[in-house]
């Protein structure tokens, strides 16, 4: 497989791998994908508690969904 790497993150291997950091650019970037796939497992794990936790409380009571979109645009915006 060949890839294309923006400049700076070609950079950035040379750097961790001149500093003795990886061993080589195919470590650096197998630790990377390892990593990005934890974090993935990490996000949906929290999605999962998340989602369970909300079915676990029950029935919202004076719920407005106008209300509540104004809070979660302001929220993110």
């Amino acid at each position: 497989m060949n890839i294309v790497l923006t400049p700076e993150s070609e950079q950035k291997i040379k750097d961790e791998v001149s500093l003795g950091i990886y061993p080589d650019a195919n470590t650096f970037v197998n630790d990377a994908i390892a990593r990005a796939a934890e974090a993935d497992r990490e996000k949906l794990h929290k999605l999962r508690e998340a989602l369970i936790e909300g079915e676990e409380s029950g029935v919202a009571n004076n719920f407005n969904i106008d209300d509540f979109m104004a809070h979660m645009h302001e929220k993110h915006t």
